[in-house]
């Protein structure tokens, strides 16, 4: 079974390819037009073993609001699609990650219902040219298109880029640990319910 998925996604603002291998080696390619994002997105890839090939030419000349926004769709579009039904997934993940002083912590849920609870203070209002308030945009995105909860918190850190990278790499390394397959539970959907 191949969980993989190809969305694009083209508006006035934005135009955006993005292809997803779930079971990959961490292999990624991406050419957006924000490089911090893609350093942050590189941390996705390679700590959840996730291959990711991302194109996006959108209106950055404004500024990187709809790009990032609009990358942070399309990619939980992607992952709605190559997780299909669920079932057989451990579902939950999490992780804690260190970088030097900061630690950041990050709990996913493939429920169905989407919702971002994000507890970040960053220490300064842009890392780069990047506005820091653009990382919520980008996981509400995704949130709202993968149909996850996700909870996101930076413990501790005064270095705004290790806060960021705590983030990114503790996202990919609960996003490897919730969608690994279980043996025990093949072909059975982790609910309940039956359905998710």
């Amino acid at each position: 079974m191949t969980r993989a998925a190809k969305v694009e996604r083209n508006t006035l603002e934005t135009r955006i390819s993005v292809a997803i291998d779930l079971d990959g080696s961490g292999k990624a390619k991406f050419d957006t037009g924000v490089p911090f994002l893609e350093h942050m997105m590189d941390q996705i890839a390679r700590h959840g073993l996730i291959d990711l090939d991302i194109t996006c030419k959108g209106d950055t000349h404004i500024d990187d609001h709809h790009t990032v926004e609009d990358i942070g769709i399309t990619l939980g579009q992607a992952f709605a699609q190559a997780v299909g039904d669920k079932k057989g997934i451990v579902r939950y993940g999490h992780s804690y990650v260190p970088l030097d002083e900061a630690l950041s912590r990050v709990v996913i849920d493939f429920s169905g219902r989407p919702g971002l609870f994000m507890d970040v203070e960053f220490t300064r209002a842009s890392i780069g040219k990047l506005d820091t308030q653009l990382f919520w945009e980008f996981f509400q995105g995704f949130v709202n298109h993968a149909n996850v909860t996700l909870h996101i918190d930076n413990l501790k850190g005064f270095n705004a880029h290790h806060q960021a990278e705590t983030i990114f790499k503790a996202f990919g390394r609960a996003l490897r640990m919730a969608l690994e397959m279980d043996p025990r539970m093949a072909g059975v959907t982790p609910s309940t319910k039956g359905c998710l």
